[in-house]
């Protein structure tokens, strides 16, 4: 009897002191200031720091975690999961028809969402009307809404969406299929829009359903950026683009019908644009002619724009003397050239970034813009048969303030790139694509001579394909040596591990060797 209960007291002070140490050891990982050994007391509680963070400090530390890392915050505790949903701001969903029941409960959590994207698959049933109203009613704070592929929503769902969300500034809408009584009902409710942009929107086709002009509605006081891609019509965008009053960007790609008389009517109304972009647009120096009315003018991309010439360019540069950024290209038509650039450069002091694409420049041209625009930062000279060794070298002589040269098939080789060692001294990185006679020997030489130049070179050619086998020279000339190098398995996306690219490295050698096995078994078993 005497040894049990002498047993049972040694048991009982064992699990004491082990419940003791263990709730020392819980307080001091969440506060290493308290640690067991600096007092003689072991503390009878672990202190939750943590809990005594108010929301708002919770909520930064949330902010600054990738979504991921939210996600999983958020299955910590009720209290983390409550302050992890009221401080999203941003949210992007599957816009499936099957999104509707989950609505209420969804912005129930997130109940402070205001840049919201809903994105649905082309071949799936996007949600409609009514889901895009309910949307609305929760999240009347909304500033920022993208639509993709949302093939249900009609002008009536629209309609109720402006009516509840006044305060929108930025809508994005591509495959969608309302039209212009839709577009106009966001446009007459919301006040604050500020950016719009629109891509493939049908309907807006060309079957008779645009005869309501678009625009310019209540926003048109505080439009500042409009963006138009592949639409069929996108000159019913016109009242809106001649009412926008404060437009600074405009940017019109891939859409149908003639533009230079409504860009002469738009550059007349409208003359605070700072930023032009066309891409294969129908316009000609007429355009270009109007354009130059907008005397504030800083970035210019002339895109595939076949019928605008060395006219039209002049015409832009002698009145637009703010121009920093310009982009063309010249689609090899060599109808933009010397005479053009050079009137670039001399009435265009600010030029900083320069691209020119298919467009066939001289020495004369790129001496005149290294002399006469002292801040050229950003050159691009691609597809140009004129650029070679001597335009190098004249480049590396004069444009000192150039930071980044891109070369792309041009005839240009080693000894103009040699020039790039002792000119251009601010330059910090170069990139040399598909330059034929440019060698690997030429950019190594260049790397050695400045170690602190980024010097990238892709000389167009695949790479060599990796022998596969491990162990040298393959005894038996019979095996088809291909076969190894062919993994089993397709492709599929890393994630973030350290290991995922050592795990399908050593994946595609046993799948290589697996291949040769059975390919080694069948020609035996086809021999004897």
């Amino acid at each position: 009897m005497g040894q049990s209960a002498s047993a049972a007291a040694i048991s009982s002070r064992r699990e004491n002191n082990h419940s003791h140490r263990s709730k020392s050891i819980a307080a001091a990982l969440i506060s290493p200031m308290l640690a067991p050994e600096e007092s003689g007391e072991v503390l009878d509680f672990a202190t939750d720091y943590i809990s005594d963070l108010p929301d708002e400090c919770l909520a930064c530390i949330f902010h600054s975690l990738g979504s991921g890392d939210r996600k999983r915050c958020s299955l910590v505790c009720r209290r983390w999961l409550t302050v992890e949903g009221q401080s999203r701001h941003r949210l992007s969903l599957n816009a499936q028809a099957d999104l509707q029941p989950s609505i209420g409960s969804l912005f129930s959590r997130f109940d402070a969402v205001t840049k919201l994207a809903l994105k649905c698959e082309r071949r799936s049933t996007s949600i409609g009307d009514e889901a895009l109203a309910l949307i609305s009613l929760r999240c009347r704070n909304l500033t920022r809404l993208k639509l993709r592929a949302c093939r249900e929503l009609t002008d009536a769902g629209m309609l109720a969406f402006a009516k509840n969300c006044k305060g929108l500034k930025k809508l994005s809408c591509g495959s969608c299929t309302f039209g212009a009584k839709g577009m106009n009902a966001v446009l007459d409710n919301c006040s604050a829009l500020e950016e719009l942009s629109v891509k493939r929107l049908r309907g807006i086709g060309p079957d008779g359903s645009t005869v309501e002009p678009i625009g310019p509605g209540v926003a048109g006081s505080s439009l500042k950026t409009i963006c138009l891609k592949e639409l069929y019509n996108g000159q019913c965008f016109g009242p809106l683009i001649i009412g926008a009053k404060n437009l600074k960007t405009l940017k019109l790609y891939r859409c149908g019908g003639d533009w230079d008389k409504l860009l002469q009517v738009i550059a007349e109304r409208v003359t605070s644009m700072v930023e032009i972009h066309l891409e294969k647009l129908q316009v000609s120096d007429i355009a270009l002619a109007a354009i130059s009315n907008c005397l504030d003018l800083e970035i210019l991309h002339l895109v595939k724009t076949p019928d605008c010439t060395n006219v039209g360019l002049i015409s832009v540069s002698e009145r637009c003397k703010l121009l920093r950024k310009l982009h063309i290209d010249g689609w090899k038509s060599n109808r933009v050239g010397d005479e053009g650039l050079i009137s670039v450069a001399k009435s265009c002091p600010n030029l900083q970034e320069l691209v020119l694409i298919g467009v066939n420049p001289t020495k004369v041209s790129l001496e005149s813009l290294a002399t006469n625009c002292p801040n050229l930062e950003r050159l691009a000279l691609c597809g140009s048969d004129t650029v070679g060794d001597p335009e190098l070298l004249c480049i590396a002589a004069k444009c000192g303030a150039l930071k980044k040269l891109c070369i792309k098939s041009c005839p240009v080789s080693d000894v103009g790139l040699e020039g790039l060692a002792s000119g251009c001294p601010n330059m910090v990185k170069v990139k040399v694509k598909k330059c034929r006679l440019v060698t690997p020997e030429g950019a190594d030489s260049l790397r050695a001579k400045r170690p602190t130049l980024a010097v990238n070179l892709d000389t167009g050619e695949p790479p060599l394909d990796a022998s596969a086998s491990d162990g040298g020279p393959q005894d038996n000339p019979a095996v088809e040596l291909p076969l190894a190098t062919q993994p089993a398995f397709p492709d599929i996306a890393s994630s973030s591990t350290g290991r995922s690219a050592s795990f399908k490295s050593r994946l595609s050698v046993l799948s290589g060797r697996t291949l040769v096995a059975c390919t080694l078994r069948r020609w035996v078993s086809r021999n004897f």
